[in-house]
């Protein structure tokens, strides 16, 4: 875990969505140094399924050493935004740093989404940011620190990131667009940065588009809080950035990432929008329809047909195959799995067109996956 360094001590850290997950640890985190946390969400009243309130997030916030402002803020509505805004100014003198983490997803096709559901992740997601942000704006300029932080991802342009749910990658890449124009548009006066997962998070949310057993493919929200107190402490001129977690905490110095496992050891789900991984690949590839032109393989001598749950996953994933999922992850996968039709079994994404099978491949792997049946066909299954 990064060390606090009590940096923010007195500073006022303004965050939407805050009364849990990502938005209440990385207030923890601040806090922790002795900030000022306002805890800009909707949640007043315990929620049937989703534990906290800002009330209780206020409490674990000065448990820990910070100071806490409770306020009820829809991000849609922009009254509710500018009350919180001035109530922060007149209890704490000010706002230091903002964090636009207030989301809404839906991992619905085109047809399948309902206009509501549009609405609602626009204005959540791509208004609420601006809408905020514009209200911190006065405030954070007067600032020695002026952070904007957006809990949004990289622009990736692979249409793999639209297919499936076009609306909500549109409005969840509007709050990175935000990055780009926000950080010229203020640079030598506020940083503006996104910060983005580079696998799973484990939270209410997930657990709930994820699935029982989701969690162990996790890691906690404590990474994403240490990555972005480690942006925290960075100058103005630290601006423009789509920060991955690991990569800046790499940055920092930590090694070991087992530390922010929900289970140490165990395959994590890579998170949307990167392409570093077969598996985000596949959460993408299997109902593309692609009929690829496969790379003719050095003869291999193969044991007896396969079939089963494996042998099914991989036929999925081999029918559907491209070169621009080849050319986007350009790495040959090795998996040794434990268990009935277990065995070993490949996945090459850097010959042309891809390939998949039993035994070896071709070439040498570039990673290889230790793991049982079970796990793996749970893991592609819940991810695809």
């Amino acid at each position: 875990m990064l060390p606090n360094t009590g940096r923010l001590a007195g500073c006022t850290v303004f965050i939407t969505g805050a009364s849990r997950g990502i938005g209440k640890a990385i207030a923890l985190k601040a806090a922790k140094d002795g900030a000022n946390i306002v805890i800009a969400a909707k949640t007043a009243q315990p929620h049937p399924k989703l534990l906290g309130t800002i009330y209780t997030a206020a409490e674990e916030i000065e448990a820990v050493g910070g100071k806490a402002l409770p306020c009820i803020v829809d991000v849609r509505d922009e009254q509710q935004i500018s009350d919180a805004v001035q109530k922060a100014v007149k209890k704490f003198g000010g706002i230091d740093i903002l964090v636009n983490n207030a989301s809404a997803i839906s991992l619905t096709n085109t047809l399948d989404t309902p206009t509501k559901r549009v609405d609602l992740m626009m204005n959540v997601n791509t208004r609420g940011t601006y809408l905020t942000s514009k209200a911190c704006i006065p405030y954070l300029k007067k600032s020695k620190v002026a952070h904007i932080l957006n809990i949004s991802p990289p622009l990736n342009l692979n249409p793999v990131w639209f297919k499936e749910h076009c609306a909500y990658t549109i409005a969840k890449y509007g709050m990175s667009m935000y990055v780009l124009g926000m950080a010229e548009e203020f640079k030598g006066e506020i940083a503006v940065n996104a910060l983005w997962p580079k696998t799973a998070i484990h939270t209410a949310a997930t657990e709930m588009l994820g699935g029982p057993g989701i969690e162990s493919q996790c890691r906690k929200v404590d990474i994403i809080a240490d990555a972005a107190y480690s942006i925290f402490q960075k100058p103005k001129s630290f601006t423009g950035n789509f920060v991955i977690d690991e990569n800046i905490l790499k940055a920092e110095g930590i090694q070991n990432f087992d530390i922010y496992a929900i289970k140490p050891g165990h395959p994590l789900q890579p998170d949307f929008f990167l392409d570093e991984y077969p598996e985000a690949v596949s959460k993408k590839m299997e109902s593309t329809g692609a009929v690829p032109e496969f790379k003719e393989e050095k003869p291999q001598p193969q044991p007896k047909p396969r079939s089963g749950a494996v042998e099914k996953t991989f036929r999925i994933v081999k029918d559907s195959l491209s070169d621009d999922i080849v050319k986007a992850t350009q790495a040959i996968y090795l998996f040794e799995l434990s268990g009935e039709d277990g065995g070993t079994w490949f996945l090459d994404l850097k010959s042309k067109g891809g390939n998949v099978g039993y035994g070896e491949p071709s070439d040498q792997a570039d990673v290889v996956m230790s793991m049982s049946t079970d796990d793996f066909v749970k893991m592609f299954s819940e991810i695809g």
